[in-house]
């Protein structure tokens, strides 16, 4: 009978791969000198015997456990969920796993985890902030290396990874231009006050649209209540039953371009013949709505490994002034803004 999962050894692992004990303990504990194919060899025995290292007396012998945290406001947005899956990925090939967290979105959310006890737990964080300001940022848990991600401004004693929302946003207004679409509306307008996201997004938007030669109509930016899908569906619903006269709708997220395209269905308006519509994360979903979405995709495998490679330098103690890094992305262009 088989050696139970949760209690496979070290010792079992350099069976199963044909090396010696002191060389899985290499890999275990992410020695520079292991070759890359010694690694991946141990890796696989690792993987296939389900062995997990002692993170306590990994952490005395090495005074690392092994584990990075990932923080953002909520696995139940497609994006966050997409990202997390790259970022294990990506952080296992580095001889990391990942601990996710989740801070609603929340000012305390985003306090509570910065200021919890968690330090002693892994040996740096990815965090994506959604309502903390950069100076608050900074304040905080210097003791423990942090890389941000995404459009939040960071300090500049901190390393952050991101895209260019700004670009971006214009790339994917000028898509749906060139196509002879002139009343452009964006969806995504936070009624109760602007995202960093939103605002950088709409920037972008308001550019292409000054590029060219069209005065950007307040009228034509769609406020939503939340953001997610249903919020996307009342505001766009609300918008057409009003009078809302557009050709193409430019959303701020993937969950309001989907929500988008069920208020248009509903209201009768043929996507893309009348209104062609983007989304941004080109999340998975984004292949299979009718019509499929034309979505900006963030290069989330370069974002991860940039992100965890500037962690991986401060765990390792580089202790300079931040990086201030952007990864590529592109517009996928599918039915819905052919």
């Amino acid at each position: 009978m088989g050696r139970e999962r949760g209690r496979v050894r070290l010792q079992d692992v350099a069976e199963h791969a044909g090396v010696s004990m002191k060389t899985v303990s290499n890999v275990v504990r992410d020695a520079p000198h292991v070759s890359e194919r010694m690694r991946l060899r141990v890796q696989r025995s690792i993987d296939e015997l389900g062995y997990r290292p002692n993170m306590m007396g990994r952490r005395l012998a090495t005074g690392r456990t092994g584990l990075v945290a990932l923080a953002f406001a909520d696995i139940g947005i497609p994006y966050f969920a997409e990202l997390s899956r790259v970022v294990s990925r990506v952080a296992l090939r580095h001889g990391y796993r990942v601990l996710i967290e989740e801070t609603d979105a929340t000012l305390d959310g985003e306090r509570a985890l910065l200021a919890s006890s968690e330090s002693g737990l892994v040996d740096g964080m990815l965090f994506q902030p959604s309502v903390m300001t950069s100076t608050e940022i900074a304040r905080h848990r210097a003791e423990l290396p942090l890389v941000l991600l995404g459009e939040t401004a960071a300090p500049l004693t901190m390393d952050r990874v991101m895209i260019d929302n700004v670009a971006a946003a214009r790339d994917v207004t000028r898509h749906v231009l060139a196509e002879g679409r002139r009343r452009v509306g964006f969806v995504g307008h936070e009624r109760a006050g602007l995202s960093e996201t939103s605002r950088q997004r709409i920037a972008g938007y308001q550019q292409a649209l000054e590029e060219a030669g069209l005065t950007p109509d307040p009228a034509l930016l769609v406020a939503t209540d939340e953001i997610s899908a249903a919020g996307a569906v009342r505001a766009v619903g609300a918008a057409l039953a009003s009078g809302l006269d557009v050709d193409a709708l430019v959303c701020r997220d993937d969950l309001a371009a989907m929500g988008t395209l069920r208020a248009l269905q509903e209201h009768g308006v043929r996507v893309p013949q009348q209104v062609a519509v983007t989304g941004w994360d080109d999340v998975r979903l984004a292949a299979v709505t009718f019509p499929s979405l034309t979505s900006v995709a963030p290069d989330l495998e370069a974002l991860a490994e940039r992100a965890l490679t500037l962690l991986l330098e401060r765990v390792g103690g580089f202790d300079g002034t931040g990086r201030h890094e952007t990864v590529p992305y592109r517009v996928v262009v599918r039915e819905s803004a052919p």
